[in-house]
């Protein structure tokens, strides 16, 4: 087996992890077509709309007052403090900066609570489908993905009950998304509350991927597993500003939990990032405690491109697509154009100029679905949804 050097692998010991890490088929399609300036990408999902000025400015300031060098591991005491009064606020429960931690993006986020909890040869339940890099992680620190299957015929709605079937005796945690990414849908509070029994019951944690919190629509709400049942303990929720604030490239993320859950983070964040930086942070404290109104006018932008995208895929002969309820994406049923996800998405960009992510990207139980990101303008959704329909109809 070579690496991508093209040299033997053993000349160089690199590790049986790093030669099987399983690639993100995300990031492949993505790369097909990120040279391609006549494609039109539905792919990543990145807001459209810039990074909010009162948020740039606050970051601009900070350079100018020469706020880059080390900070604390575990951010600085200002953002942590206020990321602990907004939770404790949205959650009914009591929490201070010593619950909260400062990260280099949710996915260092999840890195790091996955590190401070989760053993080589233990087993991580995994929805399916899901985020693929859940299954990298795991895959990273020698533990076993459990999946749980999520249904269509259940709203894509992961289901307290079929988590239970999949517990072994080595579940050690387990890793939910709401709103998910990538099938827009929201868990019922119901079956997050009987999963933080479960945890309490099994003595697993709960590792809750919440970056979608605030992008919800029809006056939905996410339930937190922070605020499920009251009392519990066992879980961390992993969030992040990239979503949100359309700050994807400030690379700001964040873990709350119990003090004695979380402790370990800052220690483990001092060997892989050190820290986020002082300026990044103060950014972020600007947009945490400022003005909202740009959030809200970035909801309602996607809410409009989420009626709009779900109505046209519904009209093509062979998809169709539920009406998400968070997150900026619609999942839309394939099957009857007779390919592979893979397939139907590698021709749709070589013969369409469309460029979408295929549901096998996110597991086993995504093929047979597309995903589609409605974080791009309405142009550029009704340009890829009328080259799918157009393909569609030759495909009859």
């Amino acid at each position: 087996m070579n690496v991508s050097s093209g040299f033997p692998a053993h000349r160089f010991g690199v590790s049986p992890m790093a030669l099987t890490y399983p690639a993100s088929d995300i990031r492949k399609m993505f790369t097909l077509a990120q040279n391609r300036p006549e494609v039109v990408k539905l792919t990543v999902g990145e807001p459209d709309f810039p990074t909010p000025d009162h948020v740039k400015e606050a970051g601009i300031a900070a350079i100018r007052d020469g706020d880059t060098g080390y900070v604390a591991n575990a951010g600085i005491p200002e953002l942590r403090d206020a990321l602990a009064a907004k939770y404790a606020a949205r959650w009914s429960r009591e929490l201070t900066a010593e619950n909260v931690v400062v990260t280099v993006g949710a996915m260092e986020a999840l890195t790091l609570a996955l590190d401070s909890v989760v053993s080589p040869g233990k087993d991580v339940l995994v929805p399916d489908p899901a985020f693929p890099n859940y299954r990298g992680q795991l895959h990273r620190l020698g533990a076993r993905a459990v999946t749980v299957p999520v249904r269509e015929e259940e709203s894509f709605k992961l289901r307290a009950r079929d988590v239970e079937a999949a517990l072994t005796p080595r579940t050690t945690a387990i890793i939910l998304n709401s709103p998910s990414n990538p099938l827009g849908s929201i868990m019922d509070a119901d079956d997050v509350a009987e999963i933080a029994r479960l945890a309490d019951l099994h003595g697993f944690v709960v590792i809750s991927d919440e970056v979608y919190d605030e992008l919800v629509f029809d006056g939905a709400r996410n339930t937190s597993i922070a605020e499920a049942v009251p009392g519990f303990e066992r879980f961390m929720v992993v969030n992040s500003f990239s979503k949100t604030y359309a700050m994807t490239g400030w690379r700001c993320g964040f873990v709350i939990g119990p003090a004695d859950l979380v402790a370990p983070i800052p220690l483990i964040q001092e060997g892989v990032a050190s820290c986020l930086p002082g300026f990044v942070q103060r950014a972020a404290l600007a947009a945490v405690t400022g003005p909202q109104d740009v959030t809200r006018q970035m909801l309602g932008a996607y809410q409009q491109r989420r009626d709009r995208i779900v109505s046209l895929l519904n009209d093509i002969e062979g998809m169709r697509a539920l009406r998400p309820e968070g997150a900026f994406y619609a999942w839309a049923n394939v099957r009857d154009l007779g390919l592979t996800s893979w397939d139907l998405a590698a021709r749709l960009l070589e013969e369409k100029n469309v460029a979408v992510i295929p549901g096998s990207a996110f597991g086993p139980g995504g093929e047979g679905y597309l995903r589609l990101s409605f974080a791009s303008s309405l142009e550029s959704i009704e340009a890829a949804c009328a080259g799918i329909a157009e393909y569609a109809r030759w495909r009859s």
